[in-house]
């Protein structure tokens, strides 16, 4: 879809640019004066009703409840992200379906619909910015439209509706002809009115916005979501900005809402029988073959007059897209290269470099550890983000400055048996996360004939090492349940996973090709591979026979489209949020005299979702998805520990330093006895020479540091601030000394002076990481906050104030443009994308 932008509004929407600057400058972004972030938690208790008209014409309340919405955070939101939605008080749902999203969530009754939409209940806001059912998203027709017999068409009873409501037809004016199917129907149409102002009349496949079409990239959003008996839900809730969803159009200028409807039932204006039913299904019970529900009950007319006066709005913000710095700086970038592990870091971080003049455009470009470090090594790049001490080839001396304490994370989506919603935890092994690694699973009847794996399960959840750590959970093969979707790509994630393997006694013997205690056995291509990696190789080449022909066409092996392993942790993350595995197995032909494509299987349905994921814990954190707990310890001191400040905290104050030239060292033996330290802990540093590096090269680099080791580890939302998934380095507590050789190493890559004696207390080895972790422990430290103020150079290093110059100390000038760029914005033209940005900016200041 092309869309004309006039001359006049480029100048609105360029000026509009520039107040995003001016309002980075300001220190806008949710920063409170004392350096905390707001995450905007919201709570809002809202009387809810249904009435109905009594044969004397009387209106009675039939049902009155208390309901009180709360959601964790609504500030600063990115594309995808999760917030998690809780409520009380409403009614129980009934006919709870098995996938709550989208049209298939309609035969329900009572749920609390959930949708994301563009404006704000909010009086003092322009029209054009006001909330309504026409601004909200849903991703099909049958949300929107309805045309059906007169006497089934319960919204024309309804008593909160106007007579012109209730009218023959209702929604546009006129009612396309193609929106009827029988003229003398009832026809009420949502038409969706997109951010450029284009009208949808949605009432067919033809006439939804683009990003509604069928098959379209990303699964419905919208959600009827299940009430339980004692009126309580919860949900994680995915938004989504206008990089995902254009037509939608939320952005850092657009005022955004949540909206959460609790269908209580459609009040009636008269005794019409289908308007006054209460439900088909008891409270609690499902719904899982689809059957019919009493439409007055049901969210199929969340927009109507009773349903929508019932509502609750959560207003929400989002942060400045991830090309912000292309589109707002000019400069050419100094790109720094390697570990995915701060990808959600260098989102956040990088608006408070490029929208800052005294600052440096700073870019992210994600890759492996070892080609970031190679980068460095022959001058290509001026700094890298790896996770462990590499092997240098040349002699120049490479100096490691902490940067982030991060780690990975085993993501899972699994759901419960009989509908009964996901699984909120999962323990997991070493030994269980070699078997899914060494593709030791069949996946199904074809794996079992894989010489030497006839006797495994077919998939995780048949393991009974697995039923035994987490029961409750079905037994169903799939195929998705045999693997773990991993890296493709060399990672000092798989090195620090692997390690993790390695250095557990049962693990280390189950590929080495003892029989765990049920008798399952490693895949005989894996046995003896020789760990840690930091990718894990493909080495099965087994290819099943089969009677069906477009088996006999594909040579491909079987476990490794099972396995199917993908290039960036981040897709992975975004795999698991949708329930979708990468397994390559399904089979298709355009035409029977084509040859059979193989390609991925189909999105799982919700209430029968297995898959698990390597992710890292910023994107598990962004899209808020459940993560195992690893056991860890050894004999009565086994333990199993999930990521959290307070166990990665414990694994990172284990660490000793080496010297600046070398990762702290933290071995996954260390980890192992320490109590309620993560596995999964990694330390990611900033690399550069300390020698031979361009002096204008070497003090950004400096900076860099200095900068992020400070007011980018504070924790918030906002922009240069440090996300969830993230533990503080502090100048007290557990990461105090990492704290400290940041520092140090900053002023050495400023100076480009070797220091005077490289220390020689181990032996680097290749690529390997600075990993560790365990279960939360009772009065592990927890990093202070850190004081930017008294964050400064080291004493030896050349000032460079004017290059870390903190966001209130540049504010000024921006503060002094304010009324010019207001007054430019006037002029180029009332109500575009810069006045926009202007109201905004005040309403959140």
């Amino acid at each position: 879809m092309t869309t004309l932008i006039r001359p006049r509004e480029i100048v609105s929407l360029v000026l509009g640019l520039v107040l995003v600057v001016a309002m980075v400058a300001t220190g806008d972004g949710s920063a409170s004066a004392d350096g905390t972030d707001e995450v905007g938690a919201f709570s809002q208790s809202k009387t809810v009703t249904r009435q109905l008209t009594q044969d004397d014409g009387t209106v009675e309340t039939i049902d009155s409840r208390d309901v009180t919405l709360k959601v964790d955070h609504t500030l600063n939101l990115r594309g995808r992200e999760r917030v998690a939605i809780s409520w009380t008080g409403a009614h129980p749902s009934g006919g709870r379906a098995s996938d709550p999203y989208g049209e298939n969530g309609l035969k329900q009754e009572y749920p609390m619909v959930i949708m994301q939409c563009r404006g704000r209940d909010d009086p003092s806001l322009p029209k054009a910015q006001q909330l309504d059912p026409t601004t909200c998203w849903t991703s099909t027709r049958q949300q929107r439209s309805q045309s059906i017999d007169g006497s089934d068409a319960v919204w024309r009873h309804d008593l909160h509706a106007t007579e012109e409501e209730r009218a023959l037809k209702t929604g546009l004016d006129p009612i396309p002809e193609a929106c009827q199917d029988v003229p003398s129907d009832s026809t009420h149409l949502t038409p969706f009115v997109a951010a450029n102002g284009k009208v949808y009349s949605a009432c067919n496949s033809e006439t939804m916005p683009p990003e509604a079409a069928v098959g379209a990239a990303f699964p419905p959003a919208e959600v009827a979501a299940f009430t339980d008996t004692d009126g309580n839900g919860s949900v994680n809730y995915e938004v989504r900005s206008a990089t995902e969803n254009e037509s939608l159009g939320c952005t850092t200028a657009t005022p955004c809402s949540i909206v959460a409807v609790p269908i209580m039932g459609i009040s009636c204006v008269d005794g019409n029988t289908q308007c006054q039913a209460t439900g088909r299904f008891r409270p609690g019970a499902s719904n899982f073959a689809s059957e019919g529900v009493d439409a007055a009950v049901s969210p199929v007319y969340w927009w109507s007059a009773s349903n929508w006066r019932n509502r609750i709005t959560v207003p929400i913000t989002f942060g400045l897209p991830p090309d912000a710095c292309d589109v707002l700086d000019s400069r050419a970038p100094t790109a720094f290269y390697g570990s995915e592990l701060m990808s959600q870091a260098s989102l956040q971080w990088a608006p408070a470099y490029c929208l800052n003049t005294k600052r440096f455009k700073f870019q992210h470009n994600r890759m492996g550890d070892e080609p970031a470090f190679t980068l460095v090594e022959n001058g290509t790049a001026p700094a890298a983000f790896v996770s462990g001490t590499r092997e240098a080839d040349g002699d120049e001396p490479i100096g490691y400055a902490p940067t982030a304490v991060t780690g990975f994370a085993i993501a899972f989506i699994v759901d419960e048996p009989d509908n009964k919603g996901e699984r909120s935890t999962l323990n997991l092994t070493p030994r269980l996360l070699a078997k899914l690694l060494s593709q030791s699973y069949a996946g199904s009847t074809r794996g079992q004939q894989h010489p030497g794996m006839e006797k495994n399960p077919l998939s995780m959840n048949q393991d009974p090492e697995f039923q035994q750590l987490n029961p409750g959970l079905d037994s169903i093969a799939r195929e998705a349940a045999a693997t773990v979707l991993s890296l493709s790509e060399s990672s000092d994630v798989l090195t620090s996973l692997t390690s993790y393997i390695r250095d557990d006694p049962d693990a280390k013997a189950f590929m080495a090709g003892k029989a765990d205690p049920w008798g399952m056995v490693v895949n005989p291509s894996y046995k003896n591979l020789k760990l840690p990696v930091s990718s894990v190789p493909l080495l099965d080449t087994f290819v099943p026979t089969s009677q069906q022909e477009c088996q006999q066409q594909n040579t491909t092996p079987y476990l490794t489209q099972i396995a199917a392993p993908v290039t960036s942790i981040s897709k992975i993350a975004q795999a698991v949020l949708d329930g979708w595995p990468n397994v390559q197995t399904r089979a298709e032909r355009s035409s029977s005299s084509d040859p059979c494509k193989f390609g991925r299987i189909d999105r799982q349905g919700v209430g029968s979702r297995f898959m698990l994921g390597i992710v890292s814990l910023g994107d598990a954190e962004r899209y808020g998805l459940r993560t195992a707990a690893l056991r860890t310890g050894s004999g009565a001191a086994r333990q199993f520990v999930a990521p959290s400040d307070a166990s990665i905290a414990a694994a990172v104050k284990v660490a000793k330093a080496d010297g600046v030239r070398k990762a702290f060292a933290l071995s996954q033996a260390t980890i192992r006895k320490t109590k309620g330290a993560y596995p999964g802990a990694m330390i990611v540093y900033t690399v550069a020479k300390l020698r031979g590096l361009d002096a204008a090269d070497a003090k950004t680099v400096a900076s860099f540091i200095r900068i992020a080791t400070s007011e980018g580890q504070v924790r918030g939302s906002g922009n240069g601030r440090l996300p969830d998934g993230f533990v503080p380095i502090t100048k007290k507590g557990a990461t105090s000394a990492l704290y400290t050789q940041a520092q140090k190493v900053a002023s050495l890559i400023e100076a480009q002076k070797e220091p005077k004696a490289a220390p020689t207390t181990s032996t680097p080895t290749k690529g390997a990481p600075a990993a560790g972790g365990s279960a939360p422990a009772s009065g592990a430290e927890v990093p202070d906050a850190p004081d930017a103020a008294t964050a400064t150079p080291a004493a030896t290093a050349t000032p460079t104030t004017d290059v870390i110059a903190t966001a209130s100390n540049s504010s000024r000038p921006a503060q002094s443009l304010l009324p010019v760029l207001v007054t430019l914005l006037l002029l180029a033209g009332l109500g575009g994308p810069g006045t926009r940005l202007v109201a905004e900016w005040r309403r959140r200041r």
